[in-house]
């Protein structure tokens, strides 16, 4: 057990603090400012630190690099209300061990605060680079604290990461997020659309070709590859490599190295790479189509952007982002009413966040510089595929089959424990991570989302062992 300094000030989550912590054994002190708090830092130095960012006076980010020297190698946990992408970089880029977004669950800071209380964190480097407005990410939703705490950790890396999700979720803007916030941030930031090349193309663009190495080829070229070396090369819709040239870029990945069209004489690179994709790999792979060790390579770091239908809260920040362009863009006195904020959360966005985007743009042209309503929004799309419920269709037909083929063996075997049972063993475990994984493991949230009691979903987490 530890000593554990809290710095907020509200009393209400210093109180929760000190009685939850208390409870399993630590020593908690309070502080109600960052001030207050370095002076205990110094006079007592604590083993853990958690630190809210908004504070009267000197704010929690700014006090951070002065928490770090006067408390050492100590773990810092930063907590906040209103989270963002600028905010997560900075907090870990300062040496925070963690970031928590309010409100959260006592039982999920004190799992993050055991974790930190058993490593301690080097000190940290530079400040991050300034973002582009046009190429924010916004949101405050769970799922995008999750994806800022994430790029915050891997951008400082040099490991290729795999960004996958549905067309239009911002899958580029990620890329260009980790490439401004690490290192080979004033190098080269390459975006290569695969699917955009036709396959006798892709293998010239990436790797380059010498001079009479194919008709028309009148000159050296370097390909992507190596122009982007120091930088950042994006393989976007990565699926679309042709299976003959994966080895190729397998190779070029592992051995850092590139070797032009008609040349025998690999070439050194030094670039990060970072994949995306919207077509599921892993059916690619089963079919044949999509290496397995090439995936493997370039999913160190896997991120998964969830639809925009999926995280609906973060829509009216997001509608105002474009809003904000779209008057910058004209100068005209624009602003969203209630009722096309309503409209605009009522949508499936097939086309995620491209969709709204387009939307709101059209809206401003037709509203005219007045306040827009849900009459100036075009119409919704109907999106490809099926009805909303085919997904569920197709849940319900495997299960039927399932059932159906487990039917007879379990009648042959009086130790088994029955079709319920057996079901639930296979099933609840998936439910339940996926659920607490999108509500950040905040155990009170999905109790809510399942419509259990905590103390039950607690019982399931311990029986099925998961963490």
């Amino acid at each position: 057990m530890g000593r554990i300094l809290i710095v907020d000030d509200e009393a209400s989550i210093c109180f929760a603090f000190r009685e939850f912590l208390g409870d399993e054994g630590h020593r908690v002190a309070v502080a109600a400012s960052a001030e207050e708090g370095l002076r205990q830092a110094e006079a007592d130095p604590p083993d853990a630190v958690v630190l809210d960012v908004r504070l009267p006076g000197l704010d929690g980010l700014s006090a951070l690099g002065e928490f770090r020297r006067r408390v050492g190698p100590a773990p810092i946990v930063v907590i906040t209300a209103f989270g963002s992408l600028d905010t997560a970089v900075r907090a870990m880029e300062g040496g925070a061990f963690d970031y928590l977004v309010k409100p959260f669950d006592l039982d999920r800071a004190a799992a993050v605060l055991g974790r930190a209380l058993a490593a301690r964190v080097a000190e940290a480097s530079p400040g991050p680079a300034e973002a582009d407005p046009d190429e924010a990410l916004v949101g405050r939703s769970p799922a995008m604290q999750e994806l800022f705490k994430k790029i915050a950790l891997v951008a400082p890396t040099d490991v290729p990461v795999l960004i996958t999700g549905e067309s239009g979720t911002g899958k580029e803007l990620v890329a260009r997020a980790l490439h401004r916030h690490g290192p080979r941030r004033g190098g080269p930031f390459l975006p290569v659309c695969l699917a955009a090349l036709s396959p006798g193309l892709v293998e010239r663009e990436l790797f380059g070709h010498l001079k009479g190495s194919f008709t028309g080829a009148d000159h050296d070229r370097k390909g992507l590859l190596e122009l982007a070396s120091g930088g950042t090369v994006l393989l976007d819709e990565v699926g679309d490599v042709p299976p003959a040239l994966q080895v190729k870029l397998l190779r070029a990945l592992e051995h850092r190295e590139v070797t032009p069209v008609g040349d025998a004489r690999p070439r050194p690179t030094d670039i990060r790479v970072v994949a995306a994709t919207n077509r599921p790999l892993g059916g690619l792979m089963a079919s044949g189509e999509f290496r397995e060790d090439l995936f493997f390579r370039l999913s160190v770091f896997p991120i998964h952007l969830p639809p925009l239908r999926e995280r609906r809260e973060d829509i009216p920040a997001l509608a105002e982002h474009f809003l904000r362009r779209a008057r910058a863009a004209d100068s005209a006195e624009l602003r969203l009413g209630e009722e096309a904020l309503d409209a605009l959360r009522a949508r499936d966005w097939p086309g995620n966040v491209r969709e709204l985007r387009n939307a709101v743009e059209h809206a401003a042209i037709v509203a005219r510089g007045r306040t827009i309503g849900p009459e100036h929004l075009p119409p919704a799309s109907p999106g490809p595929g099926a009805s909303p419920g085919g997904r569920e269709d197709e849940i319900g037909r495997r299960l039927s089959d399932w059932a159906g083929g487990e039917v007879a063996r379990l009648q042959d075997d009086p130790a088994d424990p029955g079709l319920y049972e057996r079901f639930l063993e296979l099933t609840e475990p998936h439910v339940l991570r996926a659920v607490l994984g999108a509500c950040q493991d905040n155990r009170a949230r999905a109790a809510r989302v399942l419509g259990i009691h905590r103390e039950t979903l607690r019982q399931k987490i311990n029986k099925h062992k998961l963490s």
